[in-house]
């Protein structure tokens, strides 16, 4: 009896504590959720997931506020019909985040009649959260240790990278559960392939559901289907190449036999059904190509990560994927205002990863040589260096920078969390730690680099890391602190990218509820002729009365003929992301 309660106590005890992580994790994501403005990638995710378009907003004439904010309007007609229909031709996302979130911004009510922030980002922010007890469970599947699995829950409650992708209202979170289902699937798959057995019929018609839907809610998903073929291609190998060492036993109760391990329909068994999850996989995944092809917008909407390789350009890719590695576990405030913050955090930084890399390394090199846990460190370890592999392969040998997105780490984000638990349970135990590491003994360790992780989740719902790409609050403080006439905001447009950061300025606006101070905006189109761009300037710069202030905000054209009449302002304005600007004043 007492030791029925033993149990049921440490149950207990372990639902407490995952409890712990859960709401630690879904506290941190929901904490200034609105705080920050929206960019251009998330007025996406609101315009296609109200079922509205981009395309009705008016090009290369000036418009009021009321009119660019159109799509960001609820209507109550649209539905998932429309969702998928502007989606498929306007963007180069699959559908089923969009679908999910349109659902969902039907329970919050309009904010200033525009659809609410709050309740888009707030879906990612669960989807987020969901990933703690997620990752529990696939570090509990994996080393069957309540140690590993609540260190990994832990991490990933706190990781400053994981709030990050949390609190946009993208569909990272979301890829991000489904590539922990995946590799829950492949851990059961690495198993079987270990002792020669049957997958479940169960197991393998999950694993082509989950990877159909993986890929049906963001395309990069196939990054980790890529990293899991390889991560079995060399258990294959390394299976084959052990294929003779010795025998197996298999067989039941009643009657055991002796098979060779170099049997070939022993060696079979197991590959057979992976087989049919590869080929059920890639249907999956073929379905989705006549989308592409009737997207014309595709090529334009990733031009950003498409660029020639000179100079800096080659080395660029390895500090931006440094970067967006160490940010999984810590991330103090390097993009404060101030001056001495920001260096005494990189300084800060540096001491704490000279200290805790070897810490990590021993974690992993010791679960490496324990029989018990060999294979899911190799299986982990492996799909983290072939998914960072393929990376660099798109970078450099296609010039496709991937690194240039730190949100598509997604991909093997979970098993760099899943590695980091079960080299932390390493610490903690310290029974294998052959001396302390600066005086701190593993326990210690584990605390700090805990208190680290809380405090680099701070610093990014602070928005003092992982800051929005674009600060249209900081731009429009600009405008208003300068400008004493009526204004005209003016951008060179190519898709939907630019109406988006026009977007971001409008809303500003839209907030402060300034009628006073409401700017017109022209959306100058260019697509491959930038005249196209300049002809449209001159033209409104002629029918606008004077006086009036021009700011030419990402505008890659040349200037018209009408601007050169306007005097260029002389003072020092300050720089802002996403933003460059120039401001002429134009006067009668």
């Amino acid at each position: 009896m007492n030791f029925i309660i033993t149990i049921q106590n440490t149950k207990l005890q372990n639902l407490l504590l995952l409890t712990v992580w859960l709401a630690i994790g879904i506290g941190l994501r929901l904490t200034n959720l609105t705080a920050k403005p929206p960019w251009t990638d998330e007025f996406s995710t609101l315009v296609f997931s109200l079922g509205n378009s981009f395309l009705p907003v008016p090009l290369d004439q000036p418009i009021s506020i009321d009119v660019l904010l159109q799509p960001l309007q609820p209507q109550p007609t649209a539905g998932i019909k429309d969702v998928w229909q502007h989606l498929s031709t306007e963007s180069n996302h699959p559908p089923l985040y969009f679908i999910l979130t349109h659902c969902w911004m039907r329970l919050f009510p309009a904010d200033e009649g525009l659809v609410s922030l709050w309740g888009a980002r707030s879906l990612a922010a669960l989807f987020g959260a969901i990933s703690v007890p997620a990752i529990y469970a696939l570090s509990k599947l994996a080393f069957r240790s309540r140690l590993v699995s609540h260190l990994a829950a832990a991490m990933m409650a706190i990781s400053p990278y994981g709030i990050f992708l949390a609190q946009e209202a993208r569909h990272y979170t979301l890829a991000i559960l489904w590539v922990i289902a995946s590799l829950a699937c492949l851990v059961i798959a690495s198993r079987h392939i270990q002792n020669r057995t049957q997958i479940p019929i169960l197991i393998a018609l999950s694993w082509v559901g989950i990877n159909a839907i993986g890929i049906a809610t963001h395309y990069f998903f196939t990054l980790t289907l890529c990293a899991e073929a390889l991560v079995l291609l060399f258990l294959a190998w390394q299976q084959w190449a052990n294929k003779d060492t010795g025998m197996q036993r298999q067989g039941d109760a009643a009657n055991e036999k002796k098979i060779s391990t170099s049997s070939p329909l022993l060696l079979l068994r197991p590959w057979l059904r992976i087989y049919a999850v590869a080929a059920g996989t890639l249907v999956s995944s073929l379905i989705w190509v006549p989308v592409f092809l009737q997207n014309s917008y595709g090529g334009k909407l990733t031009e950003w990560i498409q660029s020639p390789r000179t100079g800096m350009a080659w080395v660029s890719p390895i500090f931006q994927a440094l970067a967006a590695w160490i940010t999984m576990i810590s991330l103090l405030p390097v993009e404060a205002s101030q001056l001495a913050v920001v260096l005494a955090s990189g300084v800060l930084m540096l001491i704490f990863f000279i200290w805790v890399v070897p810490i990590l390394l021993h974690g992993i090199k010791v679960q490496l040589k324990q029989p018990q846990t060999r294979l899911m460190i190799q299986v982990f370890v492996g799909l983290v260096v072939a998914a960072i592999a393929l990376f660099f392969i798109f970078t450099y040998c296609f010039g496709i920078d991937l690194t240039r997105g730190a949100r598509y780490n997604f991909v093997y984000f979970p098993a760099v969390i899943v590695l980091l638990g079960s080299s932390l349970a390493i610490c903690w135990d310290g029974s294998t730690l052959q001396k302390r590491r600066w005086g701190v003994n593993g326990k210690k360790a584990v605390m700090i680099i805990g208190l680290m992780g809380l405090a680099s989740a701070i610093t990014v719902v602070c928005n003092l890391g992982y800051q929005k790409y674009y600060r249209p609050d900081l731009f429009v403080s600009i405008i208003q602190q300068t400008s004493n006439v009526p204004v005209l905001i003016t951008t060179t447009q190519k898709t939907h990218v630019q109406i988006g950061e026009m977007m971001g300025i409008a809303r500003e606006f839209k907030i402060q509820n300034k009628k006073d101070s409401s700017p017109l905006f022209l959306l100058a189109h260019q697509d491959k002729d930038p005249s196209t761009s300049t002809a449209a300037l001159q033209k409104t710069l002629k029918t606008l009365p004077r006086p009036l202030d021009l700011w030419l905000v990402n505008f890659y054209a040349t200037e018209p003929e009408e601007a050169k009449t306007c005097i260029a302002d002389a003072q020092f304005l300050p720089a802002v992301n996403g933003y460059e600007y120039k401001l002429y004043h134009c006067h009668d």
